[in-house]
């Protein structure tokens, strides 16, 4: 069975975006990179929203493109760009000249469930989605994300787009520490789970 794993940035206060969806406010450190590419490098399938895709894939495209980026910044973007990727979305339409085509597919919301229970229970690294809130929000609540990474950043947003919006899932502490030369603090949870399996060393 494969890991489905869920990674993103908040505010102190539990915002994943800021008002209007502003990413630029948010408590970014050159640490959240590095966080980055330690999942990646586990990672067999990326999951994602549409909105978040697109914006992803450009980024990283630029990135892979500057031969002034640093080592480990290329490599999150060859991950990116390489790794298979699905996409869950009632709208977005991949055309043969998009430069995605060969690792990207797009599922319906309808089916996303499914979709990612086919995944789990196939041979690959993890499926791995991060950000995008409103794709994975619904499946943590059915019960198909294995572990949830909160990564907490030096910040008091006051409004925004919360981290999560549904039902009530238990969590379980794997693991709590600060991500070094940073002030990113990293909490690692099983999902699905009522009591708590304790914190690591």
């Amino acid at each position: 069975m494969r890991k489905v794993v869920v990674s993103v940035l908040t505010s102190v206060d539990g915002f994943y975006e800021g008002p209007r969806k502003d990413l630029s406010q948010m408590p970014f450190e050159d640490a959240f990179n590095s966080h980055n590419l330690e999942l990646l490098r586990k990672a067999g399938t990326l999951l994602y929203g549409s909105t978040w895709f697109a914006e992803n894939w450009r980024f990283w495209s630029a990135v892979a493109a500057d031969d002034a980026q640093s080592d480990r910044d290329h490599e999150i973007a060859e991950a990116v760009l390489t790794r298979d990727a699905v996409v869950i979305s009632d709208t977005m339409v991949i055309l043969p000249g998009d430069p995605w085509s060969a690792t990207t597919r797009v599922v319906p919301r309808s089916a996303a469930e499914d979709e990612v229970r086919a995944l789990a229970s196939g041979d690959g690294g993890d499926i791995l989605m991060f950000g995008s809130a409103t794709t994975w929000n619904p499946l943590l609540a059915a019960g198909l994300v294995d572990e949830v990474i909160v990564l907490v950043g030096a910040a008091l947003m006051g409004e925004g787009s919360k981290l999560y919006s549904g039902p009530r899932v238990g969590l379980s502490l794997l693991s709590a520490r600060t991500l070094p030369d940073s002030q990113l603090v990293e909490l690692r949870y099983a999902a699905g789970a009522e009591g708590s399996a304790g914190v690591a060393p």
